[in-house]
């Protein structure tokens, strides 16, 4: 029997169809028909430039927590440069404050992550009903950050 803990995780590498598959999913996300799915914004570090990406939100113990599937991709960069992002789901748009969790924290986040996300599951040692510090263990590779509104305008 061999110990897969120690496996290799697979890398995330963006095929030539993954462009197409963004731009159809966040059509999906940006209308309302992808359950917890929303539209992620993120300003670019360098280019300024206004960045896309769908993304699923995890609800868990009454907060709100962004998970980075693929690891340190583009909008976890941009994310934590600018301490904030934007989510757009329907006609809902709201701007929210970030801070990055540690592993502890992530853990029980990542869980419910694959309970929601069947796509990303490939990127994970980690499986669907395995204890939470699998997870746990896992959680450097997997960026989380909680969510929390910033202060409305009145």
């Amino acid at each position: 029997m061999t110990d897969d803990s120690l496996a290799p995780v697979r890398r995330y590498r963006p095929g030539r169809w993954r462009h197409l598959e963004n731009a159809v999913m966040s059509l999906l996300t940006r209308v309302g028909l992808m359950p917890h799915s929303y539209l992620l914004l993120t300003r670019g570090r360098r280019t300024g430039k206004l960045r896309r990406t769908p993304v699923v939100l995890v609800e868990l113990h009454g907060r709100r927590w962004l998970v980075a599937p693929y690891g340190v991709v583009g909008w976890v960069h941009n994310a934590r440069a600018a301490g904030e992002v934007t989510l757009v789901r329907r006609a809902e748009r709201r701007t929210y404050t970030i801070r990055e969790v540690p592993a502890e924290e992530a853990g029980p986040v990542l869980q419910r992550y694959l309970d929601l996300a069947p796509a990303p599951r490939k990127y994970f040692r980690a499986r669907r009903g395995e204890p939470v510090q699998r997870f746990v263990a896992e959680a450097h590779l997997h960026p989380v950050f909680e969510l929390t509104p910033t202060a409305v305008p009145g």
